[in-house]
This record gives structure tokens, C-alpha cells and sequence, in this order.
């Protein structure tokens, strides 16, 4: 995907929402030289955007200009890689491992392509850092669409997050900021999410048990300025 930091912009909402976005996108890749090459600019970037998205954004980059660059890589791995309820993929929350995940990712590749973008192989193109990326400089309004059908992920990701006290709930808060309050329908289906986890066909993958997937509270809505 691309690497720009400002995205085609239709007005002043959107030029706030597809920076926030774009900004977001960048801090949850993988935290490399780049990316602290980048911190300036990101800086500046975000520091006219409103509170509910520059709060959460900047104490995030406090977290990256205090945190060496090892310590963020291994945190990264940790909280991502191997920690399923903080998953980044976000058809595998409403999939799982199942062939309509396949189907899935397929029908995010085609509206890529429809708006002219081409995924790198570096990244599954259900990636949220791809989703806000598509969202911010590809196609606004169908990248709105996906952030809202797969808006129960989302929502259980920060939760997850939150739950850990990571750095990282901050830019999932920023991101959650940027779209309308959690209806009753997405509100529902986190909470059978967090008691059910994704649906899962028999392809060798540990059973869920009767633990929970994730803390199956209430969800509650982001506060702007609250820390993560």
C-alpha cells in the first residue's frame, strides 16, 4: 500500500478524517526506522485535527519518541502476533478461519482494484492498517463501508487493547473516533463475539473452549482525552 500521509480530501471533515486515518494507518504498522523518521511530520499533522483524534494519536507518539525502537518491534509482536483477541485482521473476527473468510478477502481485493490501488504482498488486504490506508486515500465511501461492516471487530480489538492497558488502544480509540456512535446491532454482536469467539471449520486450530474470547462487558464508547 501506498506510504503518503495525507489523502484526497473532499472538505474540511473529510481532510480530518482522512488524516486521522492515514495516521493511523502508519502507527499500526510494524514500528520501523521509518516510522520514527516519520514522527515530525505525523507530529504536525495531527496537531490540527480535533481532540477526539489528536489526544489518543499524540499519546501514542509520546509512547514512540520514549520507546526504544527493540522494545516497540517486540511489544508489536506480542500484542499482534500472538494474541488472537488483538488480531488486526478484521474478516477474522466475523469469519474466522473459514473458506467465506477466502471469499472475504477476495471481495476487499476487487474494491482495491476498482479504485485504482494495488496491494503489496507485504499485507492481507483485510489489515486494518490497509482498510484506514484504502480509506484515507483510496476510496472514502467504500472504505467507510468496511470500517462499518466490520465495525464489531474493531470495536473488540479496542477492547482488547484497553483491556491490556496497551499503547497501542489509543490508535484503535482515535480510529473508533472517527466513526458514528456503536449502534445496538454492532453493540450485540460484540458481545457474542467476546463470548463465542469467530466461527471456525475444522482446519487443525486449537478449540476455543469455554473461556471467553474477549472480556464480554458491556462495550462502552470511546472517551475522547481518557487514556489507554
Amino acid at each position: 500500500m501506498s506510504r503518503r500521509l495525507l489523502g484526497r480530501r473532499s472538505g474540511p471533515a473529510a481532510a480530518q478524517l482522512a488524516t486521522a486515518r492515514q495516521a493511523a494507518s502508519l502507527l499500526l504498522g510494524y514500528p520501523d526506522e521509518e516510522l520514527i523518521a516519520r514522527l515530525p511530520l505525523l507530529r504536525a499533522s495531527i496537531a490540527a485535527l480535533p481532540v477526539a483524534f489528536a489526544g489518543p494519536l499524540g499519546r501514542f507518539l509520546d509512547h514512540v519518541e520514549t520507546t526504544p525502537l527493540g522494545r516497540q518491534q517486540a511489544e508489536y509482536v506480542e500484542t499482534f502476533d500472538l494474541r488472537r483477541r488483538c488480531c488486526l485482521y478484521l474478516t477474522y473476527f466475523t469469519h474466522g478461519d473459514t473458506r467465506k473468510r477466502g471469499m472475504a478477502l477476495v471481495q476487499f481485493k476487487h474494491l482495491y482494484s476498482r479504485a485504482g490501488m494495488t496491494l503489496s504482498d507485504e499485507e492481507l488486504p483485510d489489515h486494518l492498517a490497509v482498510v484506514l490506508e484504502f480509506t484515507a486515500t483510496g476510496d472514502a465511501a467504500r472504505g467507510e463501508r468496511l470500517l462499518t461492516e466490520y465495525r464489531p471487530g474493531l470495536e473488540l480489538i479496542r477492547l482488547a487493547l484497553e483491556e491490556r492497558r496497551s499503547p497501542y488502544a489509543s490508535v484503535v480509540q482515535a480510529v473508533c473516533a472517527t466513526l458514528p456512535p456503536v449502534e445496538a446491532a454492532d453493540r450485540a454482536a460484540v458481545l457474542r463475539l467476546a463470548q463465542q469467539g469467530p466461527p471456525g471449520e475444522d482446519v487443525g486450530l486449537d478449540p476455543y473452549g469455554a473461556l471467553p474470547f474477549a472480556p464480554p462487558e458491556f462495550i462502552p464508547q470511546p472517551t475522547p482525552g481518557a487514556s489507554a
